[in-house]
């Protein structure tokens, strides 16, 4: 007899009740089945860890640091700021609107616009500028203001009143960042795009990788902790240096555990990684071990945090327990703020755009020359921060920077900035018209975490903008040439004689030679332009160029070939950058053939014995 035949929705039916009896079996009675079952297979989307690239940074170097504050250090008196100083000064002009975080460096501009609104008698007013300060301390809605901004500008609203004008982010985040919101920006036209055209300070301490003091006393304690951050912006590029410096691998997938590297949990925002170490942030993830899953599970919680103040003082006063472990004190040149645009808006508006960075720098060089001028530049912040317990005396402290103690007792760095003048604007882009001899700082920053993105998440990540795409320094070139820097940069100088006390860091590097002579192959230039462009970030830090061969030939020869090759490196590097490479920081020392790092009897061994190492510390 020919059975009846089952409707396509019996079937449907069928599958659907099967499917899940097996799914409920599967979470009732074999937790964890699913992934040893997929361990049974080649995982193909669990990204594998890796050591981050190794960069040579800034580090303070012979400088010598403005003085912290101490503890107890009575701070003196602030200016009161009366309603009436607040009073808007030009809300005749256009408003433009800054989204800006609750960030040290933003204080000077701050100063010049007279508070939230440029306020009568303010410098802003005087240049022409009706500037509105907004604090934004969510990426998302600062990408997305600017976003707003150009879109309301393209169709036709010439001071678009949604959105923001002007951002600011750390430079070394900005390669992925900005890449993430140009993909955007430039579908309404290549103008549109977003670029850096100024900065207004540095991080000298305040963003900071904070962890247990096991990991000051050996970073290789660090394997297989897991750390708050907002990932790929600059407090986490902080953990992913300290990361390449020690040779610990990264794992950059933050749903997974990988014991034997440092992992990460991810956070909205800086401030909410401080929030989320405070609760004790956990999670349950598979283990995975050289980019496969092992089977296992386990439950993480949050051993250390990446952020800056305020969010270093959360964590230090709600909970405490952590310390510094390295910052943007020793990373020197590492975080320069970056102010941002959009292109075609500030270049139809120059006049604006330049009084408005006129008037931040003349500001900011008012705040280094007057502590009374810091101290109005504090109140006026606390007003615009408006963060709980913040107020003028918080500023100014933190901006200086102290060391107090946490909840649990321990001494913890917090705090630390410092602010830009034009002259320093001139070196950080290497403008010739007033630095000249210098190269791009800006450029080495943002190339080089660049560099680390799109290793680290070569899927999310696959490449970044170009800088010239990125940077406009017009607006910088326009006002040096109404008039040069009235005050010098921030310019280190270097004691002769003085040798390395504390080694930050030893690299080998490749750089080839012609047989037996002192002169460049080649294939030498490249490696040579990477070693500068790490080692002017590193502009604070002593360089010792060491010299070596191989054991062919005589003794006494290779040792004078050794030394003109280290010599050729130094003079290469003086030659090229005499601003970043001035008279004295950089040393030649000659080994000869006396220190091998692989034997002399194979072809393979006499080249790596070959080689140029380069040793950055300080001298104190």
């Amino acid at each position: 007899m020919k059975g009846k035949k089952l409707s396509w929705f019996a079937w449907l039916l069928i599958v659907g009740v099967l499917g899940s009896i097996a799914f409920f079996s599967v979470r009732a009675f074999g937790p964890g089945i699913g992934d040893r079952l997929a361990s049974w297979f080649p995982e193909r989307h669990v990204a594998e860890s890796s050591v981050p690239l190794k960069v040579t940074l800034p580090d303070r170097g012979d400088v010598t640091l403005p003085q912290r504050l101490t503890a107890k250090q009575d701070l003196g008196v602030f200016p009161q700021v009366s309603p009436s100083e607040l009073q808007p000064g030009c809300g005749d002009l256009p408003e433009v609107r800054w989204g800006l975080w609750f960030w040290n460096t933003h204080n000077g501009m701050i100063l010049a616009n007279g508070g939230p609104q440029s306020a009568r008698g303010s410098a802003m007013c005087a240049k022409g500028v009706n500037l509105t300060l907004v604090r934004e301390d969510e990426v998302p809605n600062q990408l997305s203001g600017l976003v707003k901004f150009a879109q309301a500008y393209a169709g036709g609203e010439e001071y678009p009143r949604d959105g923001y004008a002007f951002v600011s982010f750390m430079g070394d985040g900005t390669a992925a960042i900005l890449t993430e919101v140009n993909a955007t920006l430039e579908k309404l036209g290549l103008e549109y795009r977003a670029q850096v055209v100024g900065s207004l300070g540095y991080s000298r301490g305040e963003d900071a990788l904070m962890g247990p003091v096991s990991w000051r006393l050996d970073p290789q304690n660090m394997r297989g902790a897991v750390i708050l951050a907002y990932l790929r912006d600059g407090d986490w590029d902080i953990g992913m240096k300290f990361a390449g410096d020690n040779g610990i691998c990264n794992n950059p997938d933050e749903r997974t555990y990988d014991p034997n590297c440092i992992n990460w949990m991810a956070a909205d925002s800086y401030t909410d990684a401080a929030n989320k170490y405070v609760a004790n942030a956990c999670e349950t993830r598979p283990v995975v071990s050289k980019g496969k899953k092992t089977g296992e599970e386990r439950k993480v919680c949050a051993d250390g945090v990446a952020t800056w103040t305020p969010g270093d003082n959360i964590v230090a006063d709600q909970r405490g327990g952590l310390v510094r472990i390295v910052a943007t004190d020793t990373y020197y040149y590492q975080m320069p703020n970056a102010v941002i645009g959009i292109r075609k808006w500030m270049r139809d508006h120059t006049r604006l755009v330049d009084g408005m960075l006129e008037a931040s720098f003349d500001a900011n060089q008012t705040m280094r020359d007057s502590d009374d001028a810091m101290r109005r530049a504090s109140a006026l912040a606390a007003i615009v921060y408006h963060e709980q317990g913040a107020d003028a005396a918080y500023i100014y402290k933190y901006f200086k920077g102290v060391t107090e103690s946490d909840k649990q007792g321990l001494m913890v760095e917090r705090g630390g900035s410092s602010v830009n003048n034009l002259a320093d604007n001139c070196k950080l882009f290497g403008l010739q018209s007033c630095a000249p001899g210098s190269t791009s700082l800006y450029r080495a920053t943002y190339e080089t975490f660049g560099n680390i993105v799109v290793q680290q998440y070569p899927n999310l990540v696959p490449s970044y903008q170009p800088y010239e795409h990125v940077v406009d320094t017009s607006f910088l070139e326009r006002i040096v040439a109404r008039g040069a820097p009235r005050a010098a940069p921030d310019q280190p100088t270097f004691a002769a004689h003085t040798s390395v006390q504390q080694v930050i860091s030893r690299r080998s590097w490749n750089i080839s030679f012609d047989s037996g002579k002192a002169t460049f192959s080649n294939g030498a230039f490249q490696d040579l332009q990477q070693l500068s462009s790490d080692l002017v970030i590193a502009g604070r830090a002593k360089v010792v160029v060491e010299g070596h061969t191989d054991a062919t030939g005589n003794a006494d020869q290779n040792f004078a070939l050794s030394e003109a090759r280290a010599f050729a490196v130094k003079h290469w590097l003086e030659k090229r950058d005499p601003v970043n490479f001035p008279k004295n920081r950089v040393e030649v020392v000659a080994y000869g053939q006396t220190r091998p790092v692989a034997s002399n009897v194979t072809p393979e061994g006499r080249a790596q014995n070959r080689r140029v190492e380069v040793v950055i510390g300080t001298s104190n």
